[in-house]
């Protein structure tokens, strides 16, 4: 009933931000975040759009348990849904109603920018170092200033139209750490992951998410780096 307000409007791309974050309840999750952007794309699609980037998450792979373990880092784009609480299953869920809806419309372009973690630009927080594993450990790691991801979205708005789908990590090259990744993953995770990528000395402190891609398909390299 709401989208009905647009009637009148044209509209030829969508940025969709909407959606409940972590720690809401899976009830919520599915709602809006999975029912929500069903809603929204079945609405536009039929208006004619056919440029969609709409906000994924880095939590899509199931990274806020302590118990995660990656397939493999650094994760690629499209790593699977390996989560435990709702929240980042609600959102690789997102991405397949797109897969769904591409299927359906072959025509449209759409990107799904897995966004990690935001933050003022002027009030970054500490770098971090070796500790206990906790909670949405890997999205203290992964952080982008909020400048990078507006830029993000608009490179991804305003990039040509791509018939298909797109996931893209939506991260800065760099972790945001003071210890080699390598050592703080080890804390965490002990022997259960590869962390060889982080071993040689040009690749210490490299994000734990892929960002080749993003910066491949938009041109997009986070500015906002630690330091």
């Amino acid at each position: 009933e709401d989208l009905r307000q647009l009637d009148d409007t044209a509209i030829d791309s969508v940025v969709h931000l909407g959606a409940v974050t972590g720690g809401c309840t899976e009830r919520d999750a599915m709602q809006v975040n999975v029912e929500g952007s069903r809603v929204l794309m079945r609405y536009a699609i039929d208006r004619g759009c056919e440029k969609f980037v709409m906000a994924s998450s880095i939590a899509a792979v199931g990274m806020q348990s302590v118990n995660f373990r990656p397939n493999e880092v650094p994760i690629l784009d499209e790593h699977p849904c390996l989560d435990r609480d709702g929240y980042g299953w609600s959102k690789f869920l997102m991405e397949e109603v797109t897969k769904y809806y591409s299927r359906q419309n072959p025509g449209i372009d759409v990107i799904n920018l897995r966004l990690s973690s935001v933050v003022p630009d002027d009030k970054p927080p500490p770098l971090r170092e070796v500790a206990p594993p906790r909670q949405w450990g890997l999205g203290s790691l992964t952080i982008v200033a909020l400048s990078d991801a507006i830029r993000a979205f608009r490179s991804a708005a305003e990039s040509p139209c791509v018939p298909g789908v797109r996931v893209l990590n939506a991260a800065g090259p760099k972790a945001w750490v003071k210890d080699p990744v390598a050592e703080i993953l080890r804390n965490w995770w002990a022997d259960d992951v590869d962390l060889s990528h982080f071993e040689s000395l040009d690749h210490q402190y490299d994000s734990v998410y892929d960002v080749r891609q993003i910066k491949q398909a938009l041109g997009f390299e986070a500015q906002h780096l630690p330091g």
